[in-house]
């Protein structure tokens, strides 16, 4: 580890090289601790500190393997070997790390963030389906093609106020749509059965559900369209987490493994994503891409809910008419 940051001179190009600095490197180094410990105390065996900066390295930069073996002096099978192994670890931690908020004082805080933003209220998460772009796999090939003729896994992402990341769905190829995906998930179903404290809002490729919030496809009034301002105005807060985890870690831009391994990293960036939020690590606000506004993929007609309708209209009347 020492030969890896010897290079290194400020927290601004630890931040830079690794998305962390010295005290966040030392924090995942410990979480990860139980994981990556060698049993073996070889020569030449890796320390828990030299694996994590090497899958650091690899998660903000996306260089090739080659790439970074020959700057620490390693061989390429061995940066390999160490990425997926660290995946594999942090992936083993999605559930300690995204989580909706556990106790009614971080629900309402959440609530509030989500209001100030352009006054939707009693908003609990903002919903949204985005792409990783992955090599053809050998496998089931067609299977991953989206509609823009790209190999991708197609990954649901609810996200909160803190740019957080509160639950994901990361399993399905390229070319299912977003509404298969909610609802075949775990949150679809649980919520479908005990209704949660607030709403989410999602696009119109979405269902109107009593719990998710689409806007009007067609306005008619003024209190539908102060509506549709303030859904579109909060749900940025989903395609600004989407642009920050893609610019935080630009190996997902394009993943070069099969689809497993490719969702195993997917996994561990968005752990290290809500980690980085929640140590409050800085970024340079000015690299991150804005959002591409909300052009919305073209998906099958969704049938809404009556539930969702009266929920909805009740909404309208009480806010924004």
């Amino acid at each position: 580890s020492v030969q890896i940051l010897s290079k290194v001179n400020t927290t601004h190009e630890l931040n830079s090289i690794y998305r962390f600095g010295t005290q966040g490197i030392i924090y995942l180094c410990d979480v990860l601790r139980p994981h990556l410990q060698r049993p073996t105390v070889r020569s030449h065996a890796l320390t828990v500190e030299e694996q994590v900066l090497i899958a650091l390295h690899f998660f903000a930069s996306g260089s090739f393997f080659e790439v970074i073996a020959d700057s620490i002096g390693v061989t390429k099978s061995t940066v390999g070997c160490v990425m997926h192994s660290v995946a594999r670890a942090l992936s083993s931690l999605l559930n300690e790390c995204v989580k909706f908020p556990e106790n009614e004082e971080e629900n309402l805080q959440n609530k509030k963030q989500l209001f100030s933003i352009a006054g939707m209220p009693n908003t609990i998460g903002v919903i949204d389906c985005t792409h990783f772009h992955i090599q053809a796999p050998h496998e089931r090939e067609w299977e991953f093609v989206n509609r823009k003729g790209r190999h991708s896994i197609n990954v649901q992402l609810i996200g909160n106020a803190d740019l957080r990341i509160i639950n994901c769905v990361v399993r399905w190829p390229g070319s299912v749509h977003d509404s298969r995906i909610l609802r075949e998930s775990h949150i679809y179903h649980r919520f479908q059965q005990n209704t949660p404290d607030g709403i989410i809002l999602g696009d119109s490729g979405y269902p109107l559900l009593r719990w998710l919030m689409t806007p009007f496809a067609t306005v008619t009034s003024n209190s539908q369209q102060n509506f549709n301002y303030a859904h579109t105005s909060t749900r940025g807060t989903i395609e600004r987490i989407n642009g920050i985890l893609k610019w935080r870690f630009a190996c997902l831009n394009y993943i070069r493994v099969e689809p497993k391994e490719a969702c195993n990293i997917i996994c561990a960036c968005i752990v290290l994503h809500n980690i980085a939020q929640k140590r409050r690590v800085p970024m340079d606000e000015d690299d991150i891409p804005l959002p591409e506004g909300l052009i919305e993929a073209p998906q099958p007609h969704q049938t809404d809910e009556p539930a969702g309708r009266a929920v909805k209209r009740a909404m309208v009347n009480l806010y924004f008419s």
